[in-house]
């Protein structure tokens, strides 16, 4: 069971970098951001929306929108990244992930803006994963993709996952990884407020 405080999911968002130096804002989903989200879906490629949901389809249809929506139900959440352009707060990513606490592990899927490919946003969205996941209790954090994904396959490796094939379907490849990297090297909100929780929780800790 996460530790998380739902009532106040700003606290959780971080600032990464795109390779260009960019700030990229990423935060959890919020209802204001209902008609963002189907609009970032809906301005996917086909080829991007296929790879991202293994199907075809053009929008969320209401029942998956109400999931991504719902944070922290049954240890589910949904983050997007978003930058400022043109003036407006615009998603530019987004990645969902689930605790499976039994296991500790930490299941996530995830899709890049076509426009904003290539310029690292994928590999810093799983490092911050990363830090989601420790911060959660996890050890391991795993992804299903398309064979064909190629630019997902290459973010995954270029982030140290290693690959096994999916157990359940020869046209997937699975990636995993061991999250074994110290807390100071994994810096986020996620991570530093589940510590002062702990710290709460253990008074007699040294400090």
């Amino acid at each position: 069971m996460s530790t998380l405080r739902l009532e106040d999911l700003k606290q959780y968002s971080d600032v990464l970098r795109t390779r260009q130096g960019e700030p990229l804002n990423v935060r959890f989903i919020e209802p204001r951001d209902t008609e963002e989200l189907q609009h970032y879906f809906r301005s996917l490629t086909t080829r991007s929306r296929y790879n991202r949901f293994f199907g075809a389809i053009s929008e969320l249809p209401q029942g998956l929108l109400s999931e991504f929506l719902d944070v922290g139900a049954r240890e589910r959440f949904t983050v997007v990244a978003t930058k400022m352009v043109d003036g407006f707060e615009t998603i530019v990513a987004e990645a969902r992930y689930a605790l499976h606490a039994e296991t500790s592990t930490l299941e996530f899927g995830l899709s890049v803006d076509d426009r904003w490919q290539g310029h690292g946003i994928a590999t810093a969205l799983m490092k911050n994963l990363e830090c989601r996941a420790a911060a959660l209790g996890a050890e391991h954090m795993f992804g299903d993709t398309l064979r064909s994904n190629q630019p997902m396959i290459s973010a995954a490796r270029k982030s140290g996952f290693a690959f096994v094939n999916h157990p359940d379907d020869w046209k997937l490849v699975r990636f995993d990884k061991e999250i074994n990297v110290a807390p100071k090297d994994i810096p986020c909100a996620s991570w530093r407020l589940a510590a002062l929780s702990r710290q709460a929780e253990s008074p007699s800790a040294s400090v």
